[in-house]
């Protein structure tokens, strides 16, 4: 069976370990880019934590706190993209269809949102 999926350049040289350690193997150029986003949700974070400090009107630090929410959606789309085309795909593959039920609750968790 083919992979279906368009591969992303991001996702070059992506892949998850099958043992107990639950680990995955992100590349370097994927690493970099969660990282600076990461970096800048952290800045948007002390930002916010300013905003309050100096007496911000309400309005405009949920405005911040929501553009904060979605950048950290953002990360979390980008992971789960990752995981879809590379882990899941693969583990299916083996005949190891109980990722489906894990990756069910991991959507489940982020649609609490």
């Amino acid at each position: 069976m083919s992979s279906e999926f368009e591969k992303d350049p991001l996702l070059e040289g992506e892949n998850c370990s099958h043992s107990s350690e639950r680990k995955s193997h992100h590349s370097d150029k994927m690493k970099k880019n969660l990282e600076s986003r990461l970096n800048r949700i952290e800045g948007q974070v002390r930002g916010i934590k300013r905003l309050i400090d100096k007496d911000t009107y309400c309005d405009d630090v949920i405005t911040q706190i929501a553009a904060t929410q979605a950048a950290l959606n953002s990360v979390a789309k980008i992971l789960l993209e990752a995981h879809l085309k590379e882990c899941v795909v693969d583990r299916i593959q083996s005949g190891d269809l109980e990722v489906v039920d894990e990756v069910l609750v991991t959507v489940q968790k982020l649609m609490k949102k």
